[in-house]
């Protein structure tokens, strides 16, 4: 398979690449608890991995992702969704380090600073001759972010620019896609990066409540399958909607 991930290229093999199809893909996300049988950077690994899918099936090239700046006081399991403090003490943290002020800066201003970075970053992705630019938000409530960070971006850009979390494009075919930890996200890393699930986990009684895990049971329904079959769906109309803004582009 050819080589697709930025960081990793010698100067002309970009320039081979780039010329051949000037598209770029942006992977953002976070680290946040996925369960205790998926890894904490789940978000940001998915979306990367699902962007090198991308490019190497429709071309392109992957940037490193970004795991860092998100708001941490908006839309984090371990703040917003931990009310007993159960996923803090599974990461044998105590629930104080995770209440309001904990990160010595506004929710509001989290937000912007987020923004500004991802601008700087569309703008940073321009300079190297990108016309198009994917951003792939694997944290669902960072699509937010990078739409608005497109609008303000959009002001003075040449380059297209598009926001995707992959889930919201397929459900037509998979009611079901799109979850916290649970079978679809499972399923996906199954699919994806395998080495980083563990499902012996997770509670073998089926009536025991998982912690932190929102959508459908992963335990038995999760499976390598269901996830080679969303990320073919996501990667097909990501790509289609890639190559329709590079023909806008040109």
């Amino acid at each position: 398979m050819r080589k697709v991930r930025y960081e990793e290229m010698r100067p002309h093999e970009v320039v081979e690449a780039r010329t051949q199809t000037p598209i770029a893909y942006l992977p953002i996300g976070g680290i946040e608890w996925h369960g205790e049988h998926n890894c904490l950077g789940l978000d940001t690994v998915k979306a990367h991995a699902l962007a090198i899918r991308c490019a190497e099936e429709g071309g392109g090239l992957v940037f490193p992702p970004l795991f860092y700046g998100e708001n941490r006081e908006r839309g984090l399991m371990e703040f917003n969704h931990d009310p007993n403090g159960q996923i803090a003490a599974k990461m044998g943290l105590p629930r104080e380090n995770f209440a309001p002020g904990y990160m010595h800066c506004p929710p509001d201003e989290q937000d912007r600073r987020y923004i500004e970075l991802l601008v700087h970053i569309l703008h940073e992705l321009e300079s190297l001759g990108f016309k198009v630019i994917i951003i792939f938000a694997g944290h669902y409530p960072l699509l937010h972010h990078a739409r608005t960070a497109i609008e303000w971006y959009s002001i003075t850009s040449k380059a297209r620019a598009w926001a995707v979390t992959g889930y919201e494009l397929v459900r037509d075919i998979i009611p079901d896609a799109g979850d916290h930890a649970a079978k679809w996200e499972t399923s996906l890393m199954m699919a994806l990066r395998p080495e980083l699930v563990d499902m012996s986990r997770l509670p073998e009684d089926p009536q025991e409540k998982l912690i932190g895990v929102g959508g459908i049971d992963p335990r038995g329904t999760a499976s390598r399958e269901y996830g080679e079959r969303g990320v073919r769906a996501i990667v097909e109309r990501v790509v289609a909607k890639a190559h329709e803004l590079l023909a806008e582009a040109d």
